[in-house]
């Protein structure tokens, strides 16, 4: 007997070394069935018994089989698991374990055991728990699936379960830091300015409890001089203390619909450090000049003691300055500075407009929940003259940190945006030339000559043509040497006007004082600072939209069972439907090919152009506006499925 085991255990060998192979990533249906996708695009299909023994992601070395006319694969070897820690709900049968993952293409259940230190007693089915997987069936001595389950993340029956699912998923922290009730300013050898006189003021939502930016404008012959007081939790948290380590490891304040996690503790991010109206609190300033052109002059950083005198709301001040509502400033020095800060707004955005970037206006949809998790409703805020006011404030605050920083440091935090990613510039050639938009290589890569590039297509309103460059467009990082940010058309960028929300204002805000004070500069941030003030910024970022996607489910339940028509915006074309934002609350939903016509047949989709024909004619691209139908709302994958409405 162990000798036939161990023939037809070297037959097998034999099989798989002579067998073609294939390299690629799972990918499962809602139907037992999945697909490979190798690396060089093409898509094998995977029989129902061979994923058993797979996950969707994982990515795997598959045998190629050939049977007729009928390619399939055979998972052999697990190279990377798709799962390794992730939430899943915990199912508790007849004394057994196991747990089914949070994950819309994973609906597979686990076999689980609880670590040592959790009691099973106090944990119920469907609860939310974290677990890690510690057998894979491709792994060598492991005979399937099995889970460790790490922690519980909250109850079933838990209102917070959103925000709670949502946190845990992406790794980021369930509360803000929690570090005492005494906090001394420190001594740090820095003069500052008396300015508690001076009748600074705020903007903020009417919501907003950390207020870390006051200003102050006077109008001069030649333009304005602005002031901008930005509060100053390094006088009270020293670097590398224990709080200063907390925040940078989170690195950002997480704001989500209903609930912020701050990267201070409260009593700094909210008390302490907000410029509340009528509290004298430590800052520091930058005073600017603009010229009346809208071009910036000289500037000077300082440190200063400043006392804000009105707290203002954005709706009312713009209401005011449109001539709109009942509200008016409390005295006529406020009054006065509002209408300069909004003629120096629109002198500066005019000249940004003519020598730099502006982006386009984008509405803001604010979720109104109650105590139970409810959305009351979804509100869109326009971006009025008020935002723009504080916009521009900000930019040319923190453009005058970066020539700061790049002048007598030589490094600090820099934001670095590159338009088009290098290695995606020959593409992005190519496809504008196929538009007949003929440009160089220098007009993709070189700031200068892509402002020409991006002032040419934005005259064009394309919003087809807008969509698909995006494709090719490169993101945002962190960088501790100054760079240019293309999406802005500034040289160099570098932000130090919200240091109660980010770490590596923060770190700016260190740098400045020692300029101020003379002091050498330290080393440059490492790259694996920066690299994790990239990271953890986008996972605020998803951690925003899994929320927002929860709720908007919840919310729009009852508008898709009565099949609710909403106006589109056509945001994504992939090869099983499109993706749409609704233009009245920013909810996005999928439609699916077979919703497009009755014969799936018969709908030709396109997704490297991003255009869909029906029967032969031209239907749907990307940047079109269409009216659709709500027709699910699926709560377990937190998805709206939506179809074309007539």
């Amino acid at each position: 007997m162990l000798q036939n085991n161990s023939a037809l255990a070297q037959l097998k060998q034999q099989i798989r070394e002579t067998t073609p192979r294939v390299q690629g990533v799972i990918k499962a249906t809602d139907r037992g069935f999945g697909f490979l996708e190798a690396d060089d695009g093409s898509s094998y299909f995977v029989p129902p018994p061979a994923m058993k023994q797979v996950l969707h992601g994982d990515r795997v070395d598959a045998l190629l089989k050939q049977e007729g006319d009928k390619t399939s694969v055979e998972p052999d070897t697990l190279i990377e698991a798709g799962l390794d820690r992730f939430v899943a709900r915990l199912v508790k049968r007849d004394g057994r374990l196991s747990v089914v993952p949070d994950h819309p293409s994973i609906n597979n259940q686990l076999r689980a055991r609880l670590k040592n230190s959790l009691d099973e007693s106090t944990l119920g089915d469907g609860d939310w728990v974290v677990a890690r997987l510690v057998r894979h069936p491709l792994k060598p001595d492991d005979r399937g699936f099995f889970a460790q389950v790490d922690e519980l993340v909250v109850k079933a029956d838990n209102p917070a379960v959103p925000w709670r699912v949502t946190l845990a998923r992406h790794a980021l922290e369930q509360a803000s830091p929690q570090f005492g009730e005494q906090w001394p300013l420190h001594d740090e050898g820095l003069e500052r300015e008396d300015l508690t006189a001076t009748p600074f003021f705020t903007i903020d939502g009417e919501k907003t409890r950390d207020m870390d930016d006051a200003l102050y404008i006077e109008t001069l012959e030649d333009g304005w001089r602005l002031s901008v007081a930005i509060a100053d939790p390094t006088a009270y948290v020293r670097e590398g203390d224990a709080v200063d380590r907390e925040a940078q490891t989170r690195a950002f304040t997480v704001y989500l619909p209903g609930q912020n996690v701050t990267m201070l503790p409260e009593l700094l991010a909210d008390d302490l450090c907000s410029l509340k109206e009528g509290e004298e609190r430590p800052t520091l300033v930058c005073t600017l000049d603009v010229h009346r052109d809208g071009s910036l002059g000289e500037y000077r950083f300082f440190a200063a003691q400043v006392r804000s005198q009105a707290r203002l709301v954005y709706d009312q001040v713009s209401d005011w300055l449109e001539g709109q509502g009942d509200w008016a400033p409390a005295d006529d020095t406020i009054a006065t500075q509002l209408q300069a800060l909004a003629e120096m707004t629109k002198a500066r955005n005019a000249w940004r407009e003519q020598h730099t970037l502006v982006f386009k206006d984008r509405p803001d949809y604010v979720f109104d929940v109650d105590d139970a998790g409810n959305v009351l409703a979804v509100r869109i805020e326009e971006r009025r003259v008020a935002q723009r006011m504080i916009e521009e404030s900000m930019i040319a605050a923190n453009a005058c940190c970066a020539d700061l920083l790049a002048a007598h440091v030589g490094h600090g935090i820099f934001n670095v945006h590159q338009a088009f990613e290098p290695e995606k510039a020959d593409q992005a050639i190519e496809f504008l030339a196929n538009q007949d938009i003929s440009v160089e290589r220098e007009q993709l890569l070189e700031l200068s000559r892509y402002r020409e590039l991006r002032r040419a297509l934005e005259a064009r309103e394309d919003a087809w043509l807008d969509a698909r460059l995006r494709r090719f467009q490169g993101y945002t990082n962190m960088s501790a040497q100054p760079g240019p940010h293309f999406g802005l058309g500034l040289s160099a960028y570098a932000t130090w006007t919200s240091p109660i929300r980010k770490y590596g204002d923060m770190v700016n805000h260190r740098l400045i004082k020692r300029v101020l004070k003379g002091e050498a500069a330290p080393a440059e941030a490492s790259q694996a600072l920066t690299e994790q003030l990239t990271e953890r910024r986008r996972l605020n970022r998803m951690a925003e939209r899994d929320v927002k996607d929860w709720l908007y489910v919840r919310y729009l339940g009852p508008a898709a069972e009565a099949g609710e028509v909403f106006e589109a915006d056509i945001i994504a074309i992939n090869r099983g439907g499109m993706r749409v934002r609704l233009t009245a609350n920013g909810a996005t939903a999928f439609v699916p090919a077979p919703f497009m016509h009755s014969d799936r047949d018969k709908v030709a989709i396109d997704d490297k152009e991003g255009r869909i024909q029906i029967e032969g004619e031209p239907r749907y691209k990307l940047g079109d506006t269409i009216k659709v139908a709500l027709a699910e709302a699926i709560e377990s994958t937190r998805s709206l499925v939506a179809r074309p409405a007539a």
